[in-house]
């Protein structure tokens, strides 16, 4: 029997052209981090299991989390997510960490769900993590640096929008206002989360069933949609348009719009799904009708940190995977046509491949990315691996161009074959590349 061919479900093999994608979306992220003072950090892939039974949420744990026993005995799970991690790493060295500690990472994740659009098993999730700010300034700013990751590939604010609520704010709705007790309100919390996914009717059914008879016929179902309805603050209950946290949610969009970011809403039924959120919680949404979705998200979880038996730090941060940003970018047209890191491929004529290697080398040393063909093909033949591996530049190196030192550059793209010396064919190639790194996607 012969094996499969095809990675693990749900996870990707990354040839050279995916993986070069990811590079370059990842470059772009480090850039826009780096010149807000973001440092990246890494982690373990493994933790021990009660990391992510203690806030995480029992949906990921329960069901979503690779676990298994080592050979000590210990429960431990492959990383469903990076924030219990970074709050781990930041209570480990509570003390001697500089405030505000500006940290992000890059992480490979593992959860086991079912594959879809936009959510697989395995992934990459940049997360940014600001410590130690207990204004509204902190979600100004990791909201700023969200927004400005879409716009630093070319989006504009009518691709997309960003949601926020507050968990602070949801809480005192389904306590105080609607009266459910702790385990109704969790509950109910869940179920909201999920509801854009739902038939509205599907979920006015369940949101019924977690009312008491006596809180059902005081009209809670009725309150609780009014809520939810909502799209601007004025369309709340009044007793609720006066609560402190819509005043917070208030700031936070209008220190947002002083800083241009103008596609930023209210949206009550944002929920986020993990339970350490303390407060505010965003969302970013694209607004293209095939891929109508939540992007990225994150919020305030001023708790987490605490945990580990030391000081709290309040702590805002987000979460944003690569599936879903190029899901994103080929949607809205934004995917370049990368360019291959090879500048040159040197095709051999003759039996001078230990020559060949020195001119190779010279060229490298000149500052170009030059792969040799060293398979002893014809010289067609040569040409033609040159096109699978989208190299535009071919220089060909024989007994006559060694002799005289100068070579034929051919550009496999226009067809246009010159001859130079090594020098000016480094020039040309480099203008090349600095004129010509990618072509944006029509």
């Amino acid at each position: 029997m012969s094996l499969s061919t095809q990675p693990y479900k749900g996870a990707r093999d990354f040839y050279p052209e995916q993986k070069r994608l990811q590079s370059f979306m990842f470059g772009k992220i480090r850039q826009v981090v780096h010149r807000y003072g973001y440092e990246e950090y890494d982690a373990p892939i493994l933790e021990p299991l009660e990391l992510y039974l203690a806030k995480t949420g029992d949906e990921i744990v329960n069901e979503q989390t690779y676990t298994f026993t080592d050979r000590g005995g210990r429960q431990v799970v492959i990383r469903p997510e990076m924030t219990p991690t970074v709050s781990r790493m930041v209570a480990a060295k509570r003390q001697e960490l500089g405030y505000p500690l500006r940290w992000f990472s890059i992480p490979n994740l593992w959860r086991y769900e079912r594959p879809q659009r936009a959510r697989l098993r395995e992934h990459w999730q940049l997360n940014v993590d600001i410590f130690g700010v207990a204004s509204t300034q902190a979600e100004l700013e990791v909201i700023l640096i969200a927004d400005q990751i879409y716009q630093s590939f070319g989006a504009t604010h009518d691709m997309y929008e960003i949601r926020l609520n507050s968990r602070k704010f949801m809480d005192f709705v389904l306590s105080e206002y609607l009266g459910l007790d702790g385990a109704q309100a969790y509950s109910m919390a869940k179920l909201i989360d999920r509801m854009n996914k739902m038939e509205r009717g599907v979920f006015l059914a369940q949101a019924d069933l977690l009312f008491t008879p006596s809180i059902r016929e005081a009209g809670a179902l009725e309150r609780l949609v009014k809520v939810l309805d909502a799209k601007k603050f004025e369309q709340l209950p009044e007793i609720l348009q006066s609560h402190a946290t819509i005043a917070n949610i208030r700031a936070t969009l209008q220190l947002l719009e002083d800083n241009g970011v103008r596609n930023a809403r209210f949206d009550s039924t944002l929920m986020r799904g993990f339970d350490y959120y303390t407060d505010i919680v965003f969302e970013v949404f694209d607004l293209h009708p095939d891929n109508n979705r939540a992007m990225m998200g994150g919020g305030r979880y001023d708790g987490l940190v605490a945990l580990f038996g030391v000081d709290p730090v309040p702590t805002v941060g987000f979460g944003l995977g690569d599936v879903p940003l190029a899901n994103f970018l080929e949607a809205h047209g934004l995917l370049p046509n990368l360019r291959v890191e090879t500048d040159l491929y040197a095709v051999i004529v003759g039996d001078v491949q230990e020559a060949a290697q020195r001119t190779v080398s010279e060229l490298r040393s000149m500052g170009l990315n030059v792969a040799i063909d060293l398979s002893g093909k014809k010289l067609g033949d040569q040409f033609k691996t040159a096109q699978k591996k989208s190299v535009q530049h071919v220089i060909i190196v024989g007994e006559n161009e060694l002799a005289e030192q100068q070579f034929k550059l051919k550009n496999l793209l226009t067809g246009v074959e010159e001859t130079h010396s090594l020098s000016r064919i480094v020039s040309i190639v480099k203008d090349h590349r600095k004129t010509d790194v990618f072509d944006e996607a029509e």
